[in-house]
């Protein structure tokens, strides 16, 4: 059986990172699995259970827990549902699915099916923005409501745009040096700052343990896009090294019928958001349930 793990023990380890960041989360939480035509699919249920739901997609090469540490601001206000992406690093079948196509979004709008819903509200950032983005051309009626945050599959930038991170990334290979994999991380984050004790772990060990997933889901079809009307905010980091912001705030506008959009101004893929952002982001989505 092919396996998206290096060895069982470095699995472990990712694992065991994957439940501490969970336990710090410090709230309530149920392990939810669910059958799909992928594989078993794990979310972790938790938020206000009273609340208007919210599937939650992680970033690539990360995990759900990880994600729920830098989204911990969507708790208060919504019922989560924080789902592994299939074929990355986590309690989710090891099936991987192609960049290229829709099969991420025929995998989400099963996952919804089987929570039981017709629709419901969406939101991810990076890879899972992505995987949202398909969902949105592959199953529209499906979707409520959207934020996508540093979205790739909107505009990608091309592949050489990335390069910068190849030569810190092989030399980290080469010597294991955490200097070389901070130098590989920065272009993503601008400055160390941004570069959290959480962020760095979570990527030395996928990187060190799990075989890493270097495409990024395709820029989606416009036509395919115009078929969704759910109401979508797009939040794109003006240098962002992967999906620069202008870009994908331009084609996002006209693509997404119903689109509203906000540049992350000075600042790269990884960010922090201010209280203010975190405040639009949680409006948009209570719009819905009002």
């Amino acid at each position: 059986m092919r396996t998206i793990y290096k060895s069982t023990a470095g699995k472990k380890k990712i694992i065991e990172l994957y439940d501490e960041q969970l336990n710090r989360l410090n709230v309530s939480y149920k392990d939810v699995y669910i059958q799909t035509s992928f594989g078993t699919t794990h979310i972790i249920e938790t938020g206000s259970l009273e609340k208007e739901p919210l599937l939650v997609f992680h970033g690539g090469n990360a995990t759900t827990a990880y994600n729920l540490l830098a989204c911990d601001f969507l708790l208060n206000d919504f019922h989560i549902y924080a789902v592994d992406t299939i074929g990355h690093p986590g309690k989710s079948a090891e099936t991987c699915l192609s960049a290229f196509g829709y099969k991420y979004g025929k995998w989400a709008g099963e996952v919804i099916d089987k929570l039981g819903f017709e629709s419901m509200d969406l939101f991810g950032g990076s890879f899972g923005a992505g995987i949202i983005a398909k969902t949105m051309c592959e199953v529209p009626d499906k979707v409520k409501r959207v934020v996508l945050y540093v979205p790739s599959g909107i505009k990608n930038a091309l592949s050489i745009k990335s390069v910068s991170m190849m030569f810190p990334m092989i030399m980290y290979w080469i010597t294991k040096k955490d200097k070389w994999l901070k130098k590989c991380i920065l272009p993503m984050a601008i400055s160390e700052e941004n570069i959290t004790d959480d962020i760095y772990q979570t990527a030395k060990l996928s990187i060190d343990y799990a075989k890493v997933k270097t495409a990024m889901p395709s820029n989606v079809d416009e036509k395919r896009m115009k078929k969704c009307k759910a109401p979508t905010l797009v939040m794109a980091a003006e240098k962002d090294c992967l999906f620069p912001g202008e870009g994908v705030i331009e084609r996002a506008e006209r693509i997404i019928p119903n689109c509203q959009t906000y540049l992350l101004k000075d600042r790269g893929h990884m960010n922090v958001l201010t209280d203010n952002e975190k405040k639009l982001i949680t409006d948009f989505l209570l719009q819905n349930s009002k």
